[in-house]
């Protein structure tokens, strides 16, 4: 797989979002196929690894899936060869709301345990996983500044950030990367493109398969498990998928012309808009994962992806994150 650079740091041009193995897509993935399936990923290509200290699941006899353990055993013996990522900031209550809490103290000792979990001495992107209103972001690049002096941490990013949140951040500590939602039915974050190139900090994409609807198979995906968070999403309902379903046509059109999948297809879109684009899509399954790696290997012209733009600002979409997601 080709390699890219988000920011100064170098990572295969697809990485794999690690959450659903433990965290938010139903029951757990069992430990020894999780461990072997990210590794599967590795043995194609995969250099990128996203993971977050809050991704722990359970089992029904209530056994814990803690993701940053699975993705440290995964890549034992080959740790100097990929690049880990995983985040603090949050904790997710009873209710599954998010609690922020960026602390200095609680990034230190956040760090030290994901440290452990990862059975790694550093990390090298960690990002704050959502900003929180009563911690200035001077004080949490401070914070990232000191683990980077420590050599805990190699580079440090912001996940779901402002503009505004962003400029005040790297005047203190140079940003890597922002993680933000990004696909074709969520493009809000292409409005930040002429910061992130001004600040020289890259985009890593997450849900950039709109959690599933932007696959080969949606046309007969449905969301059965009441413990997947994606029984609350938008574009799963009856009305979402009319909305999208447009989309998902003319998609399935391009890639059988291209002699490709949807989901490829839109992994390209994504890096042909800009080279400081990294997705990273998740998945449990070896064809998927292997699917998705195969987007590096498409060529899209500038022509192509404007034509796609065209037609995706004709488009109004229900999808998580927001009721329509023109660009606008």
């Amino acid at each position: 797989m080709d390699k890219r650079k988000i920011g100064n740091l170098e990572v295969s041009s697809i990485g794999l979002g690690c959450m659903g193995f433990s965290h938010a897509y139903g029951e757990p993935t069992e430990e020894k196929d999780a461990v072997e399936t990210i590794r599967y990923a590795y043995d194609i290509g995969y250099r990128f690894f996203d993971t977050a200290e809050v991704y722990v699941g359970e089992f029904p006899d209530g056994r814990k899936s803690i993701n940053e353990c699975l993705v440290g055993n995964a890549l034992k013996g080959v740790r100097h060869d990929v690049k880990i990522a995983t985040k603090c900031g949050i904790q997710i209550a009873s209710d599954n709301s998010l609690i922020p809490d960026s602390r200095p103290e609680s990034i230190f000792k956040a760090v030290d345990n994901s440290l452990c979990n990862l059975g790694t001495d550093y990390i090298d992107l960690y990002y704050q996983h959502r900003p929180d209103p009563s911690v200035p972001p001077e004080e949490v690049a401070g914070a990232m500044q000191r683990l980077i002096e420590e050599g805990k941490i190699l580079h440090w990013g912001i996940s779901e950030c402002t503009e505004e949140y962003l400029r005040r951040a790297d005047r203190t500590c140079h940003v890597t990367a922002v993680q933000m939602r990004y696909s074709m039915m969520a493009r809000n974050v292409e409005r930040m493109f002429p910061v992130l190139e001004e600040l020289g900090i890259g985009l890593v994409a997450f849900s950039p398969l709109a959690n599933g609807f932007l696959t080969s198979g949606a046309h007969s995906f449905s969301v059965k498990d009441s413990k997947d968070y994606r029984t609350s999403m938008p574009q799963f309902t009856d009305e979402g998928y009319e909305r999208g379903k447009a989309l998902l046509g003319l998609l399935g059109k391009l890639a059988e012309e291209k002699g490709t999948t949807v989901s490829a297809l839109t992994l390209a879109w994504m890096m042909a808009k800009k080279p400081y684009i990294v997705p990273i899509p998740g998945s449990r399954k070896n064809a998927r994962i292997r699917e998705n790696a195969s987007a590096s290997d498409i060529v899209l012209t500038e022509e192509e992806v404007v034509s796609i733009d065209d037609v995706l600002d004709g488009m109004d979409f229900l999808v998580f994150g927001g009721h329509q997601s023109k660009k606008q």
